[in-house]
């Protein structure tokens, strides 16, 4: 039982929404540029013993994932774009707080 308490207070996680934009060469009023993305996070942590962890967001963007507390960089399993270009690129994780970030992908379209 005290293991369990003490992974509670250890852990964290980050929950929110994933989105790609543009969508098309010209944004117009009234119609969205951006999408859902349904993509593989990759989230690194470097350190004495470096990790990676890895959820998937579903097709309406969301995501959810419990990490250890730390410091993150975030990829994707998948290219969308000319480049693997999500922001933010780096992530804190707070011990025993499960934190909404939102993530955006740029697909390069101009």
């Amino acid at each position: 039982m005290y293991l369990i308490a003490t992974l509670a207070i250890v852990a964290g996680g980050l929950h929110g929404i994933v989105m790609k934009g543009p969508t098309s060469p010209v944004c117009r009023t009234g119609v969205p540029c951006s999408a859902p993305a349904q993509v593989t996070l990759l989230f690194h942590r470097t350190g004495p013993t470096p990790r990676l962890y890895r959820t998937r967001s579903t097709v309406t963007g969301t995501y959810r994932i419990a990490l250890p507390a730390g410091y993150y960089t975030v990829t994707t399993a998948e290219r969308i774009g000319i480049t693997r270009n999500i922001r933010p690129q780096r992530v804190h994780v707070r011990a025993g707080h499960r934190d909404a970030l939102n993530f955006q992908i740029d697909t390069g379209i101009r």
